[in-house]
């Protein structure tokens, strides 16, 4: 058990509420799942994502988008990016996707999220739970990435100011098993967007 794992509050008790959760998507007449996108700096993660929620909202779906910048303003910004903090950032990131799926929102997380030891963590919480967690690994070559680097970093950890940035000189270790695997050099945006669409479908998340 890592640190992050233990619960260090006493004489708490876990409350059952009066609504199940069958009821309350039977109520809202929706079905929450987390779409867990995860790829390179430059993949189109958030681009993507983005996207996604706007279709999701739009049908009537209730969506909401986590984004690894965003929420390092907030909930994270007391981590960096060492190994151990990046574990606990998707480790939060995972309880807090989960209860958006328990309360019936089609939860969108884009994080780099670089290793399977942590996204296979949030998965688990989800499997727990009984909760469907959707894998969407963007899968954009490392050269594409560089090439659009949206944000210089790429620039920048090249040039040897950013340190342990990921796919330079800290590792990203794909998804042996995504659900969906989204190659996005030499296609549109709304043909990503499209593809997840038919995929959520297709897994009964969305009504097509």
């Amino acid at each position: 058990m890592t640190p992050t794992d233990q619960v260090k509050a006493t004489n708490i008790h876990w409350h059952e509420g009066d609504l199940s959760r069958d009821d309350r998507w039977d109520a809202l007449k929706a079905k929450g799942a987390t779409v867990w996108f995860t790829g390179l700096s430059g993949s189109g993660k958030s681009t993507i994502a983005s996207a996604v929620e706007q279709v999701l909202v739009k049908r009537g779906v209730n969506s909401y988008r986590l984004d690894g910048d965003n929420v390092r303003h907030g909930l994270n910004k007391n981590l960096g990016f060492s190994a151990e903090d990046r574990t606990e950032n998707i480790r939060r990131i995972g309880e807090v996707s989960k209860l958006f799926a328990d309360a019936g929102v089609v939860s969108l997380t884009s994080f780099i999220s670089p290793y399977v030891r942590d996204r296979d963590l949030c998965r688990t919480m989800h499997d727990e739970a009984k909760l469907p967690f959707l894998e969407v690994f963007v899968d954009t070559p490392l050269e594409e990435c560089e090439k659009r680097d949206p944000k210089g970093l790429y620039k920048k950890a090249r040039a040897g100011e950013i340190k342990g940035f990921t796919g330079i000189d800290d590792p990203y270790e794909a998804p042996p098993k995504a659900e969906l695997v989204l190659k996005t050099e030499g296609r549109s945006i709304d043909d990503c967007v499209q593809e997840v669409l038919s995929f959520l479908e297709s897994k009964g998340i969305v009504q097509g």
